[in-house]
């Protein structure tokens, strides 16, 4: 076998995965025009997951919640692969109404529009869990291993799918037109009494968006002012106007509100209206000691291309800014569109090999929900070779295998540290090392193979996590 593991590699690698490198350069392990799969293995399995999904109840969501609603089985499927079954799950649903009360400010402001159709007032629904009157006895589902019996303590009656899809469609879409999508994940995760219990300090947080519009979360809820030369009509282009910049065609407000094509856009951090996106991120990963327990998703717009166009309103009426369609598909009630989700997309960001964004322009939503639980199902630790291994020395008998495997102790710390691991020999006589193995019970995938650890009756620390790049055939 060519042997290309070296400790600086798997350093550097290791070090990128933590400090927002998703496109490492993979040169050193020669892939010759195939591909390398990567592994994170937690050395301790934690199969406790709380699953926060932030759902759009905005009036032009009701085709893509049904979308939702119909696919969700698909999310679980994917769970239930992941070795021991479906793992310890909290799921909430939130809604992205929180009425017009802004960050800054003591009380809410005026109620704005029709409520229950796109009109914001109060509080709206305060962060506050919902369960839409499913069967369920908590703000939450909760499905949980019962020790070694193989049974299972739940919180709901009937079918986990139903339960979750009677939710996800009662959100309905009557809800808040500025939506504060980012704000209504704080206010449900921030030591909210209404959700005690959903978060445990354990579990892995993942948070998925399901959206059509960019994130508005208010700073002052004098952004939702009557219409005057400072603000424009009262549209949501507000969020966008106030929110956004764009380093190409949007540098102010003002030039955000002329018609044209913009490029280069990135959450307005110095808003007077928006809150900065930076506070939400440094709020999730303080959630965690170790932030990258916290996974974030989301299916919504596409962020290109970005427009400012004239519409006409609601109704009819002179044509208005706003931000134009990235997206569009013929949905079961005619045409459903979104919008560029600019402050959200640079959330995401922040969690690199910690998310995954997916466009909600389908009539079918199954290929984003799967991608989440597969990344979710990469996190907790899936050792299975997704991908058909190559043989990179096709003159040698056998099968040669390229993976270089490491085992790496306090990730993203400043004392992190890495060991490099050997292929094992034939008689397991250079332990820690790694070999590969059939499981056709776990590994449904491609050859059934797994990256197996063989330490020899050693132990290591607690938080080790197996690192790895296997050199895989190009497809």
């Amino acid at each position: 076998m060519r042997h290309v593991t070296t400790a600086s590699f798997l350093a550097v690698a290791a070090i990128g995965l933590m400090t927002g490198c998703p496109d490492r350069t993979i040169s050193e392990v020669n892939p010759l025009q195939g591909r390398v799969e990567y592994k994170d293995i937690p050395v301790t399995v934690n199969r406790n997951v709380d699953i926060l999904f932030v759902i759009d109840d905005s009036p032009s969501m009701a085709d893509k919640q049904a979308n939702l609603s119909t696919n969700f089985p698909n999310f679980i499927n994917v769970l239930n692969t992941i070795q021991g079954g479906l793992p310890d799950v909290h799921i909430g649903i939130v809604s992205s109404d929180v009425g017009t009360k802004a960050t800054q400010d003591a009380a809410p402001g005026p109620a704005i529009g029709q409520i229950g159709n796109g009109g914001c007032s109060g509080t709206g629904k305060s962060g506050n869990l919902q369960i839409y009157g499913a069967p369920v006895t908590s703000p939450y589902i909760s499905d949980i291993a019962s020790g070694t019996t193989g049974t299972r303590i739940r919180n709901y009656t009937g079918n986990l799918d139903a339960v979750f899809g009677q939710m996800a469609r009662g959100a309905g879409a009557g809800g808040c037109g500025f939506e504060q999508h980012l704000e209504a994940m704080k206010r449900a995760l921030n030591n909210n009494p209404a959700n005690a219990g959903f978060l445990r300090p354990d579990a892995y947080l993942a948070v998925i968006f399901i959206v059509d519009e960019d994130d508005c979360s208010m700073s002052k809820s004098s952004m939702l002012g009557p219409e005057s030369a400072a603000l424009g009509p009262l549209q949501s282009f507000r969020c966008t106007r106030f929110g956004v910049t764009c380093d190409v065609g949007g540098a102010t407000a003002d030039a955000m509100n002329q018609v044209g094509t913009k490029s280069q856009c990135h959450p307005n951090e110095n808003s007077a209206y928006l809150e900065k996106v930076s506070l939400y991120v440094d709020f999730l990963k303080k959630l965690k000691t170790d932030p990258t327990k916290v996974i974030v998703a989301g299916i919504m717009g596409t962020t290109e291309p970005f427009q400012t166009e004239l519409r006409s309103p609601p109704g009819g009426g002179t044509a208005q800014q706003a931000l134009a369609h990235s997206c569009s598909y013929q949905g079961a009630m005619g045409l459903e569109v979104a919008d560029p989700p600019t402050r959200i997309k640079f959330l995401l960001d922040q969690f690199p090999n910690r998310s995954t964004f997916t466009t909600i322009c389908q009539q079918n939503l199954s290929d984003g929900l799967i991608l989440i639980a597969q990344l979710l199902k990469t996190v907790i630790g899936d050792p299975c070779i997704e991908g058909k291994l190559a043989d990179v020395d096709e003159a040698t008998p056998g099968p040669q295998y390229d993976c270089s495997v490491s085992d790496v102790t306090n990730i993203g710390k400043p004392n992190q540290a890495e060991a490099v691991l050997p292929q094992c020999n034939t008689g397991n006589t250079n332990t820690p090392c790694w070999r590969i193995n059939v499981d056709l019970m776990n590994c449904p995938a491609s050859d059934h193979f797994t990256l197996k650890i063989e330490r020899g009756g050693q132990t290591p620390p607690p938080e080790t996590h197996v690192i790895a790049y296997c050199v895989t055939d190009a497809v």
